[in-house]
């Protein structure tokens, strides 16, 4: 979960280094710094708080390197501060490192580097590293070129857990090591330079070229060249990939908030997203997606797992899936899929969506998936990333870069091309419904209706102004409006620190109505024609006990006394929650930015969960 940035070339690393950590604050940190090798060795600078508190560290003026590491720690062995700040060194300064993961088995490393002479000056797992790569360096009897990836390549091999690091050393001054396994790392290429970081975003605006690391495979980076090697130190082979990103869109462009600019940019994505899926003479194809008749056909299972967002996809995409193709699917969080033993086998498809396509508990849950024989299918945003590599088959989202924790148009689009791809698969099984040609009409709409949506963003911020300062909000919905109330939910919780819990709306007489009482907020959503009057129903139950109603709709519901009503664009309510969740993330914004938070950036969280 924390952020990573590292350059060779002939420029000063500092300003590059820096810039790539304030591009790297949506993911969460607590703490940042920086290693340079300079003249007299290696300079390490680093502070407790965020990167502003490190470039007001005097020392840091002073780096002139033009090969550097940084990093942004969000704490998970010691505390948030200086000395468990990254990047950590052994005790001689002959290694310097930072490290994205977390290493189990720190403490038997420890112990076994205290009874060899090592000494340990921080709280954190990342220190045995530097530590152990020196103690298999100054073991080695060798001296040549390659001792120092001998000694890095011994030192990984012990342990156990997640990283991705960034090495350098004063016994080579002109190099760096960089290696992954279950994190994510990226180099990217340009012309006498080398970029490292955790994130394409990061250094986007210096290139677009990039290499993609798999597991254990060590790279040695000098100003102008990349050597791919195997723990074996045989070379390996590899290729340039091109990320057609525009390099503005990681930047604001006038916006206040990342969050804000990514929630008005949803109708370009879900146009990207939608793509050459889809057309308006109705062809629906997903390009280099190959499952057969045959195969689609001998499925008792499809699975949907993800975290968080993610999952909320899945679940507002679970219908479709039924409705379409006839096949049983059930949305499962990974990190409880993993855990429970699932019944899988070569006759289920699991289906993994992530954002990054680096989330730690969907690989795991993929990696098992695969075990059990099971194909599967990534959905994800950035290309290259490790759940697609691990993947048998991928389908991309076309969102652009997602820069605020809190995502919006990554579900929205997510939602989208799960909607395609429910199609497509009914479309390969040659399952007759006249519910497919309406629908793909409808998906073809979302993107103006979306536009639509936005503005009426003037009467969602003044309701915001009304319950800013409320302590619980809830959110009620009945079938997909439900899955649609679950993310709108998450999306108040993570911004505005203000207790949500989203029920459905026939569980509320079953226990959580207790929790209503005179002047409690609460927010429906309503876009099912058939079970719109049972949700008016419910919703008259907590009217009559003093609550305040926020209604998201697109029907007319007559002459029902609701305090505030939210109009949306009519749609088939199998893909209603591209619309109902618009109003409900500008909801979220508002009353964030009342309560004057951080909207991009909130407490305790990360954009990218890469640690279980």
């Amino acid at each position: 979960m924390c952020g990573i940035v590292g350059y060779i070339g002939n420029k000063k690393a500092k300003p590059i280094l820096i810039n790539g950590l304030l591009r790297l604050e949506y993911r969460g940190y607590d703490s940042a710094g920086v290693a340079t090798v300079e003249k007299n060795g290696i300079t390490v600078v680093k502070s407790k708080g965020r990167v502003a508190a490190l470039e007001s560290v005097k020392a840091i003026d002073s780096l002139e390197g033009t090969i550097g590491i940084a990093h942004t720690r969000w704490a998970t062995h010691g505390k948030p501060s200086d000395e468990n700040s990254h990047p950590h060194t052994d005790g001689k300064k002959n290694f310097a490192v930072v490290h994205n993961g977390v290493i189990e088995n720190y403490n038997e490393l420890r112990e076994f580097l205290g009874k060899n002479g090592y000494s340990f000056y921080s709280e954190t797992d990342t220190e045995v590293i530097p530590n152990l790569i020196d103690y298999y360096y100054q073991k080695d009897s060798k001296d040549d070129d390659k001792k120092v990836l001998r000694a890095v390549i011994s030192a990984c091999s012990d342990l156990n857990g997640s990283f991705a690091l960034e090495i350098i050393s004063t016994f080579l001054p002109e190099k760096m090591i960089v290696v992954r396994k279950d994190s994510p790392l990226v180099i990217g290429r340009a012309n006498g330079e080398n970029y490292i970081s955790s994130d394409i975003p990061a250094i986007l605006s210096y290139t677009k070229d990039f290499y993609l690391l798999n597991d254990l495979e060590y790279v040695v980076l000098s100003r102008d060249k990349a050597e791919f090697y195997d723990k074996n130190l045989n070379v390996i082979k590899k290729d340039v990939v091109n990320i057609d990103w525009n390099a503005s869109a990681a930047e604001k462009d006038g916006y206040a908030d990342f969050m804000l600019k990514e929630i008005h940019e949803q109708p370009k994505s879900i146009r990207e997203t939608i793509g050459s899926r889809l057309t308006s003479d109705g062809i629906c194809s997903i390009e280099s997606l190959e499952l057969s008749k045959e195969y689609l056909s001998s499925l008792n299972k499809i699975y949907i797992v993800a975290c968080g967002t993610a999952m909320h996809a899945g679940l507002a995409t679970k219908p479709l899936f039924e409705k379409l193709c006839h096949i049983q699917t059930e949305v499962d969080i990974a990190s409880e899929f993993r855990y429970r033993d699932p019944l899988i086998d070569e006759k289920t498809l699991v289906i993994f969506i992530s954002q990054s396509g680096e989330t730690a508990d969907t690989i795991a849950a993929l990696k098992l998936s695969k075990e059990k024989g099971a194909k599967t299918l990534a959905v994800s945003n950035v290309i290259g990333s490790s759940i697609t590599r691990e993947a048998d088959y991928t389908v991309y989202t076309h969102a652009g870069p997602e820069i605020a924790v809190a995502s919006t148009k990554a579900y929205t689009s997510q939602v989208v091309l799960m909607s395609i791809l429910a199609i497509y698969f009914a479309e390969v099984l040659e399952i007759n419904s006249d519910l497919i040609p309406d629908l793909k009409k409808a998906i073809l709409k979302l993107p103006s209706q979306v536009e639509e949506v936005l503005k009426i963003d003037s009467m969602i911020k003044a309701f915001a102004k009304k319950v800013y300062t409320e302590k619980d909000i809830f959110f009620l919905g009945r079938g997909i409006d439900y899955a649609a109330a679950m993310e709108s939910s998450l999306k108040l919780k993570e911004i505005s620190y203000i207790h949500s819990d989203a029920y459905a709306a026939g569980e509320l007489k079953h226990g959580s109505i207790a929790l209503i009482e005179k002047g409690i907020t609460v927010v429906s959503i309503m876009t099912d024609p058939a079970l719109t009057p049972k949700t008016i129903s419910n919703l008259q139950e907590v009217i009559t006990r003093g609550a305040k109603t926020l209604v998201v709709t697109n029907q007319d519901l007559g002459d029902k006394v609701f305090d505030n009503v939210v109009k949306i664009p009519e749609t088939i309510s199998l893909i209603s929650p591209v619309l109902s969740v618009v109003p409900l993330q500008l909801f979220a914004y508002h009353i964030s930015k009342e309560k004057g938070l951080d909207v991009d950036k909130p407490r305790n969280l990360a954009k990218s969960v890469t640690v279980e």
